[in-house]
């Protein structure tokens, strides 16, 4: 294949069954970076924000790797805590999605990133897609979590940009409410992006 892969940045609000959209497009063929995989890969032993990381939070050095909860813990503690660390993880979760683009052979890759408008990220993206679902269906499959609270579930969704201003903002937006609908449109989407003759 010759050039770049058409790359949708696919994002959603907790409990909208993006995971979910994002892994039927996988069992369609479609190449899928997940930020959060990403965020894992350099906090672990030997990745790019360890180092980093440890010299700006040396408590959050264990073993070698970063400890998330001991960055949360000091997040807790320092509010300009959370600033400094997108500092250093921010443009490093950007080289590893222009790392993947660069080695995708396929005409169509997704980029599934949580925070895509709140990190400006949507600009590296060809176009955008936003999974949603009504409130009342998100809260209970937030709350249906192991370990969530309605405080967590309501500081989670404080840091998130609204769901009405995500839909309005982007190109595509797909309902999670039916499985099979769900699927349906996905494979719809793929279709419209790969043409008639490779879908």
């Amino acid at each position: 294949m010759t050039g770049k892969p058409h790359l949708i940045g696919l994002t959603g609000s907790i409990g909208m069954g993006k995971s979910t959209v994002a892994q039927f497009f996988a069992e369609s063929g479609v190449p899928v970076w997940d930020a959060d995989a990403a965020v894992r890969r350099l906090y672990s032993r030997g990745g790019a924000a360890v180092a980093p990381l440890a010299r700006l939070c040396p408590d959050a050095l264990a073993n070698g790797a970063i400890d998330r909860a001991a960055l949360k813990r000091w997040i807790h503690c320092d509010p300009t805590a959370l600033g400094r660390i997108e500092a250093i993880v921010h443009p490093l979760v950007a080289a590893d999605r222009q790392a993947f683009v660069m080695a995708v052979d396929s005409p169509l890759a997704v980029a599934d990133i949580p925070l895509l408008f709140e990190t400006g990220a949507e600009a590296d993206c060809d176009s955008t897609l936003v999974v949603t679902a009504p409130p009342k269906l998100q809260r209970a499959r937030v709350l249906a979590r192991p370990g969530m609270t309605e405080a967590h579930f309501e500081a989670i969704l404080a840091r998130q940009m609204p769901d009405a201003e995500k839909r309005a903002r982007a190109d595509a937006v797909i309902e999670s409410v039916d499985l099979d609908k769900t699927r349906a449109a996905v494979h719809d989407l793929i279709a419209r992006h790969r043409g008639p003759d490779d879908a």
